[in-house]
């Protein structure tokens, strides 16, 4: 049977759906001051965020209109494809069918635009004239510095250095999209001298970068901060995804038993998961979800569900959430993308309630499982988005064994184009794996908020 992939563009969702009202009664807890202890409103983040975003954040709207101007950007990529993936079916010879969301086809190359597109809006329709964003991998920093371009605004980009140094191309991507790039740790702001004056080889963490845009943009009036996942507001806008494949699966008369993706802050599996999470929470489906995440920076699987700081400097408001602890500093891993100490609070909460369960990976068996999808299916994954295929093929085969034919879907949240580098590592023999020592976790877990 042929499978339809294609929506038609009417069919591009016209809400994002807010998981928020459908949680587990008291399973969402609230932004603390840290001074304090206190619970923080809305108005705690208006010198970073316009307050269109603000309110998006602590909404109780189950549905939220897309606005018509990021619809019309959207259908620059979306809706995107839904793919069935027959060959590595036959290749793993089980009986499950493996289906993939796959979000490379975006100008970014990911997911990210989902909501870099939304929060450049709300931003320009607030009159801010530039946006201060941190990035890992690239992938954000690409998108943002995309969406920019698009409102004709500014953007300026703290990127982990690791990744500044690893992937010089998604840099000039950015620069192609009118961005400056900067590798995190800065001489520019006060957090990055004092992480370089007690590190001066430091290579870099999200926390730090997050720090750093952070003060870029509470020190400068026309400037705001925007956030590429972890937060409310960016899950709701990814869920674009999942409301797009929930319609998707039902044209091909199928309905996922398992749903996977990678979680770094967790907004791609969130934008996918979470319009399926609506039937588990409401009863109606017993769907698995099943998270991955890199053994280098076990957020979920070793982390701590208790509330910490956002950035590695203390300068957000204090979350609940899973935490390897705000000073975790994860190596130099390729999947850049998921190298945060926490995880975003919505998944956290749903982690805690039971509806999800989460697995870690060395990085050279998910670059085996790259290579091999990538040699059945045609397309380089990005590495980050290379732990879900990684989860996925572990799926099948276990299927296999028991003899089920069971629907996998997962989402591949970008392509590998530019992390050939990373693939070159591992054709050569000398990728490295990273288990993050147990000592070094507690090191970090010991430096948590005592609430």
């Amino acid at each position: 049977m042929t499978v339809k992939t294609i929506l038609p563009e009417d069919k591009l969702p016209t809400r994002w759906y807010n998981i928020a009202p459908d949680m587990p009664e008291g399973s969402l807890k609230p932004p603390l001051n840290p001074a304090t202890g206190e619970p923080v409103g809305p108005e705690a983040l208006t010198p970073i965020f316009p307050m269109s975003l603000i309110m998006q954040e602590v909404s109780t709207e189950r549905f939220i209109d897309i606005p018509e101007e990021v619809r019309e950007i959207y259908k620059l990529w979306r809706p995107s494809p839904l793919f069935r993936a027959r060959r590595l079916e036959k290749a793993l010879d089980t009986p499950a069918r493996i289906y993939y969301k796959y979000e490379g086809g975006s100008p970014a190359g990911s997911h990210k635009p989902n909501t870099a597109v939304p929060q450049a809006y709300y931003n320009r329709e607030a009159g801010i004239k530039r946006i201060a964003t941190e990035t890992g991998a690239g992938q954000w920093g690409c998108s943002m510095a995309l969406a920019t371009q698009l409102f004709g605004m500014e953007c300026t980009v703290y990127m982990v250095k690791v990744s500044y140094e690893q992937k010089p191309y998604r840099r000039s991507m950015m620069e192609v999209w009118g961005a400056e790039v900067l590798a995190s740790p800065t001489d520019r702001t006060n957090s990055g001298r004092q992480i370089l004056a007690e590190t001066p080889d430091s290579l870099g963490s999200l926390g730090i970068a997050i720090s750093e845009a952070s003060e870029d943009a509470a020190t400068h009036d026309d400037t705001n901060y925007s956030l590429g996942s972890v937060l409310n507001h960016v899950l709701l806008h990814q869920t674009v995804v999942g409301e797009e494949a929930v319609q998707q699966m039902e044209m091909n008369d199928v309905y996922p038993d398992i749903i996977i993706g990678c979680i770094g802050g967790g907004s791609n599996y969130a934008g996918l998961a979470f319009p399926f999470m609506r039937e588990r929470l409401a009863g109606n489906r017993n769907t698995e979800f099943l998270a991955a995440e890199p053994t280098s920076c076990p957020t979920v699987t070793k982390g701590k569900y208790t509330y910490d700081f956002g950035d590695t400097l203390c300068s957000t408001p204090l979350l609940m959430m899973h935490t390897l602890g705000h000073d975790f500093m994860p190596p130099g891993i390729h999947a850049g993308g998921l190298r945060y100490h926490a995880m975003a609070p919505l998944i956290s909460a749903l982690v805690d309630a039971g509806h999800m369960n989460a697995v870690a990976y060395g990085q050279t068996e998910v670059f085996d499982a790259a290579v091999q999808f990538a040699r059945n299916e045609g397309i380089v994954p990005a590495p980050e988005s290379s732990h879900a295929i990684k989860a996925a093929i572990d799926k099948a085969l276990e299927y296999k064994e028991a003899g089920e034919e069971k629907v996998i879907l997962f989402n591949l949240s970008g392509h590998g184009h530019f992390d050939m580098s990373a693939y070159d590592q591992y054709l050569g023999g000398s990728l490295i794996d990273y288990a993050y020592p147990e000592e070094k976790i507690k090191e970090s877990m010991a430096k948590l908020p005592k609430m």
